[in-house]
């Protein structure tokens, strides 16, 4: 894809973020901490323009070795579901996961839901970080069910901090936004 267009896909996301998703006011994260803006990025991921936008997004920077994404449901859900359809759609099979915050106690058992087979190389991915705490919790479930984290991919980086998170795991990080390109400086 020509850069031109990349650019223009990415200030769709942007603008759609902004119209859809960043609300401004006092919010309580989930550090604890207060902040000024807010962005409920599920705002953009589950609207028809803006699950297009996403999944086109992450699926330029998932590598060809990936066969499965997933992460910390709530958060992850709707960015692995969308992009894994669109990805089958296009050919490229891609399965996709969530991974439960507690183990279940019945059936089957276990943290995670859906698609994921040990060896998988996996995208871990999330709608918003701040952090990256749960990015680094859906690491360790993946890595527990036998597969292998390869990439944290979070639609709206909020804190500018997880890249060396994710470094010191040895796992890469790419954010589709990040504050800054919201107009907002990072939060930690």
């Amino acid at each position: 894809m020509s850069e031109a267009r990349a650019a223009g896909r990415r200030g769709a996301l942007v603008a759609h973020l902004l119209e859809h998703s960043v609300r401004r006011g006092s919010f309580v994260l989930k550090s604890g901490r207060r902040s000024e803006w807010f962005v409920d990025a599920k705002q953009t991921i589950c609207r028809p323009g803006g699950m297009l936008l996403v999944a086109e997004a992450v699926l330029d920077l998932v590598p060809d070795e990936v066969t499965a994404m997933g992460g910390l449901t709530m958060g992850a859900d709707p960015v692995a579901f969308v992009a894994a359809g669109v990805a089958a759609a296009r050919g490229r099979p891609l399965k996709c996961f969530s991974v439960r915050k507690e183990a279940k106690g019945h059936g089957g058992g276990g943290r995670i839901a859906g698609a994921l087979d040990p060896g998988d190389k996996v995208v871990l991915t999330e709608d918003a970080v701040t952090r990256g705490t749960s990015l680094l919790e859906a690491a360790r479930a993946v890595r527990e069910a036998g597969a292998h984290p390869v990439m944290m991919l979070a639609v709206v980086d909020r804190g500018g901090t997880c890249a060396a998170l994710a470094e010191e795991e040895g796992i890469a990080f790419r954010a589709l936004v990040t504050a800054p390109d919201l107009g907002f400086s990072y939060e930690d």
